[in-house]
């Protein structure tokens, strides 16, 4: 299923549709252009695949493509990098949006990520998940922190103490996935990725995780966003330092 050996960077693409509403931008930009240290978390995507040999990308746009794609030709890029806006369409879901972009990955395997999430992902450990699990989609879980503090309880209820926002015992879809082009025999112009498709993939055992135990966040709301950006102002972002050992090496 797996190439023993790609000829090439594998092509990313990245699920660039959201609105970005419960971040305050309401309708004003899309959710991928939402800056950390004045540049949009899109380019922190970019940069991170980049910086580990990734050379192509495709951003799958839907809501105010035509600002996502002003937005990246703005911006000067690796001249060995090539970075594609595809206008997907306003309301299309996540695994259409993936089945949209087939025709361009010409049928090789590529990584798939959402344009909110950043990491200190490291693709090699990942790849080496991929091809040691031999399935069709590696999908990288993580255990996120948990919103709120926890209260520790004995069992006659008696309260022993408090913890401060631990991580969640749970792993959940932290994206960074790597597909192989079987994957569109689960996928159609209409389907969400992360229902029918995932699930269908669990059920006949094509469906790989990869455990990653260090930074992910996801942008999801203001108080999200205002995390990322005091993370970067104060020089410690996690992803950044990931993508600049990757380059150094």
């Amino acid at each position: 299923m797996t190439e023993d050996i790609p000829q090439q960077p594998l092509p990313v693409v990245v699920l660039c549709g959201g609105r970005g509403t419960r971040l305050g931008a309401g309708q004003a930009i899309p959710k991928p252009l939402v800056g950390i240290g004045g540049r949009p978390i899109v380019q922190h995507i970019v940069e991170l695949y980049a910086a580990q040999g990734a050379r192509r990308f495709l951003l799958a746009g839907g809501w105010r493509s035509d600002l996502l794609s002003a937005a990246v030709d703005a911006i000067t890029w690796p001249t060995d990098v090539s970075v594609e806006c595809v206008d997907t369409g306003v309301d299309t879901e996540t695994g259409g949006r993936v089945h949209r972009l087939r025709e361009r990955l010409n049928d090789r395997p590529f990584h798939l990520t959402y344009g909110d999430g950043v990491a200190d992902v490291r693709l090699a450990d990942l790849e080496a998940t991929h091809r040691a699990g031999g399935r069709t989609v590696t999908l990288t879980v993580v255990r996120p922190e948990l919103q709120f503090g926890v209260v520790e309880l004995a069992d006659d209820d008696a309260i022993t103490g408090f913890r401060e926002k631990p991580r969640s015992t749970h792993w959940i879809n932290g994206g960074f996935m790597r597909m192989e082009p079987d994957v569109f025999d689960v996928l159609d112009a209409d389907c969400t990725l992360e229902r029918e498709p995932l699930q269908r993939l669990a059920a006949e055992s094509r469906l790989q995780s990869h455990r990653h135990e260090g930074f992910w966040a996801c942008m999801d709301t203001y108080k999200d966003a205002r995390a990322l950006n005091e993370l970067w102002d104060a020089g410690v972002a996690p992803w950044a330092r990931q993508a600049q050992a990757a380059s150094e090496a």
